[in-house]
């Protein structure tokens, strides 16, 4: 028996934006909609891209309810003679602009990317048996892996961390941002999701 994780990730940092764990068997198209949606809460969503597997009208139409551009393949029997605005929408730009519509698709790439990171740090396997002790398995991976990305992205991308003391502040946290910017213009990360030690490993860039 196995979990399936079905991700969504940036395509500069990698960084995992939602995550949906479900069975083997679990059909992938139905779960995008939520994926968006959780990310658009936390992300300004410009494109969305994703293979053929998630090609659906419903799907197409999520996407642009948060503004964002669907870059998702179309199966072969597609047409746009059916489907909403978005679809006939995006179809007639598929089949005529199909290299400038490729450009995009193609980031989808960074999902294959991102899923080899997480299995290459911490393996492809878990350990736990039950379902519930298996998903927590999967998210705890998750998690280290979206906290690789931040201390990345304090060196490849130029931000710099702000940490507040864990008891200086009710919403204690770890801001981050561009070089210069205070909290107000920066992201908020809590402080205590992140175990002890990567705490000390954390407050050395303070």
């Amino acid at each position: 028996m196995w979990v399936k994780a079905h991700i969504m990730c940036g395509v500069k940092t990698n960084v995992v934006t939602a995550v949906d764990i479900q069975g083997q068997h679990a059909n992938d198209a139905p779960l995008l909609p939520a994926l968006i949606n959780h990310t658009a809460a936390h992300f300004n969503v410009k494109e969305v891209s994703a293979d053929k597997g998630y090609s659906s009208h419903k799907n197409l139409e999520a996407v642009a309810a948060i503004n964002a551009t669907p870059y998702i393949a179309f199966k072969q029997n597609s047409t746009g003679a059916h489907g909403g605005e978005t679809w006939q929408k995006m179809f007639h730009f598929f089949s005529f602009n199909r290299e400038q519509f490729f450009a995009h698709y193609h980031k989808r790439s960074n999902i294959e990317s991102t899923m080899m990171m997480i299995k290459t740090k911490f393996r492809d396997h878990v350990r736990s048996k039950t379902d519930v002790a298996m998903k927590n398995e999967v998210l705890g991976k998750i998690l280290c892996h979206n906290i690789c990305c931040l201390i990345s992205a304090i060196y490849e991308l130029g931000i710099s961390p702000v940490f507040w003391p864990e008891n200086g502040c009710p919403t204690t946290g770890w801001f981050v941002g561009e070089f210069g910017q205070g909290p107000p213009n920066t992201t908020f990360v809590p402080y205590a999701i992140f175990p002890r030690k990567i705490r000390k490993i954390l407050t050395t860039f303070a």
